[in-house]
C-alpha cells in the first residue's frame, strides 16, 4: 500500500473531480488509513464483501459507500438498503427494479448509468440509440437521482483511443444535462480527467496490489 500515491494524485486533479477509492479486495483496515488521509468515498463490486466492511467501519459516520459492480437483480434491495450512490446500472429493467425498491424502501439513491461506447463483450451497459430512446421514460421514474453516466474502456487501447471514448461519454453526459462522469481507473485516469470526468474510480493506484 503507497497512500503517498494518493496524494500525488490528489494535488495533480482538479478540484471538481472526486476520487472514488475502489476498495473491493482490500481489507477495512486499509480504508481507514486512507479515510484518516481525508478519502470519504469507497467503491464496492461485491455485496457480501462490502456489508462485511460495511459494518467494522459503521462507527465512521463520514464514509459514503458506492456500489460499482455488475448488479445481479436478487441483490438489488440490500444494494439500494445500504449503498447512498450506485454506479453501474447497465439496463432499463433493472433501473426500474430499483425505483421501485427505492419507494418501497424510502430511500434515492443518486445513480449513474453505465453505457457501452466500445464493442467489447465483456462489458454491459446501456447502447447510446436504445438509451437517448429510453430518456424520457427513464427521467419520470420515482425515488432515484440520476447523476451521470458511467463508463469501462476496453483494456489495450492507446491513450488517443481511451480520451476520444471518454470523451463520447461526456458529450452524452452533457446532451442529457447530466453533471457526473465515472469514468477513469487506474490506467487511464489522466486521459479521463482530460475528457471531463468527475468521479475517478482507483484502485491499485492507492492501495496497490489485491492479494
Amino acid at each position: 500500500m503507497n497512500p503517498s500515491n494518493y496524494l500525488k494524485i490528489k494535488n495533480k486533479i482538479p478540484t471538481n473531480v472526486n476520487i472514488l477509492a475502489v476498495s473491493k479486495g482490500f481489507k477495512s483496515q486499509e480504508i481507514k488509513i486512507i479515510q484518516n488521509m481525508g478519502q470519504n468515498d469507497f467503491g464496492e463490486s461485491k455485496f457480501q464483501e462490502a456489508f462485511e466492511k460495511q459494518l467494522i467501519l459503521n462507527d465512521i459516520k463520514k464514509i459514503k459507500w458506492h456500489f460499482i459492480g455488475r448488479l445481479q437483480s436478487n441483490k438489488l434491495r440490500k444494494i439500494v438498503q445500504n449503498f447512498k450512490y450506485i454506479h453501474s446500472v447497465d439496463s432499463f429493467e433493472k433501473l426500474q427494479k430499483i425505483s421501485n425498491i427505492s419507494f418501497e424502501e424510502k430511500k434515492n439513491p443518486l445513480i449513474m448509468l453505465q453505457v457501452k461506447l466500445s464493442d467489447d463483450p465483456t462489458k454491459g451497459g446501456f447502447d447510446t440509440k436504445y438509451l437517448i430512446s429510453k430518456w424520457k421514460e427513464i427521467q419520470e421514474l420515482r425515488n432515484i437521482k440520476l447523476t451521470g453516466l458511467m463508463t469501462i474502456n476496453p483494456k489495450g487501447l492507446s491513450s488517443k483511443e481511451n480520451l476520444k471514448l471518454f470523451k463520447k461519454c461526456r458529450s452524452l453526459a452533457d446532451s442529457f444535462q447530466l453533471p457526473d462522469c465515472s469514468m477513469g481507473m487506474s490506467g487511464d485516469w489522466e486521459e479521463a480527467v482530460d475528457a471531463g470526468s468527475t468521479w475517478l474510480r482507483l484502485g491499485s493506484l492507492i492501495f496497490g496490489n489485491r492479494f
